[in-house]
């Protein structure tokens, strides 16, 4: 797998890749190939292979966040625990919500033992909160693409809010009707990150471009190619300058 075309951003603290849809990031319990297989690819004159500073499920795509030595990890660890790293997903639902814009708040917890790390609306679960806004729909009102900001960091936290809405995000094999033989693949992309990584400067802004995989529903709720949508959709990012 070729990481150095799927990079984003480079310095000397950490990478940003864009991560292809389909590929878990490290191995399972049931080994088989993973990202971390080609991490060796973006040592960039480093001792050691840079190492995940967080995860994205095996069917999302797109911002993926990399240390590169023990201090680097070490600091992107407490930001993303304590919230401090602002994350932005694309996603394409089935249906949608009838207003423009809003706030999911609903505690998650696990499903039950057996299902791993599948999860469910649970009143004493641990906190959760997304704030969404709609960037386009279908003639149809079948799809509606949708930019999610979530304010917490819980496993499938947006893909659960969005099935607990009534409005599942297409494709998804667990919360959605992706279990289905001929369905589509998980519409839902690590659009934007921003890193607060020195303290003494501003953060470190990164956005992933839309996958092809979500480009033909995209465009049936009004994206265009250019990266505008009727309803101001953000314009597609520039090539990021790669410094050391």
């Amino acid at each position: 797998m070729d990481l150095l075309s799927r990079l984003l951003h480079r310095d000397g603290l950490m990478l940003v890749i864009d991560k292809p849809a389909g590929v878990p990031v490290h191995r399972g319990p049931k080994g088989g190939p993973s990202l971390e297989d080609a991490f060796d690819q973006l040592r960039f004159g480093l001792p050691r292979a840079p190492a995940l500073a967080h995860r994205l499920d095996k069917d999302t795509s797109g911002c993926l966040v990399l240390g590169r030595h023990r201090k680097a990890l070490e600091r992107l660890g407490k930001l993303f625990k304590s919230g401090r790293i602002s994350k932005t997903y694309w996603a394409v639902v089935e249906g949608g919500p009838e207003a423009e814009e809003g706030e999911i708040d609903l505690a998650l917890g696990r499903l039950d033992a057996a299902r791993g790390w599948w999860m469910q609306p649970d009143p004493m679960g641990l906190p959760s909160r997304t704030s969404w806004r709609v960037l386009g729909r279908s003639p149809d009102a079948a799809l509606t693409f949708i930019e999610f900001t979530p304010h917490t960091g819980r496993t499938h936290q947006i893909r659960v809010h969005s099935q607990a809405m009534g409005w599942p995000i297409l494709g998804d094999p667990v919360y959605g009707s992706g279990r289905r033989e001929g369905s589509p693949p998980l519409h839902l992309h690590a659009r934007a990150i921003a890193i607060p990584m020195q303290e003494s400067k501003g953060p470190v802004s990164v956005e992933a471009p839309a996958p092809a995989h979500m480009r033909e529903a995209m465009a049936a709720c009004g994206w265009r190619e250019d990266g505008n949508v009727a309803q101001d959709l953000p314009k597609a990012p520039e090539a990021l300058k790669l410094a050391d």
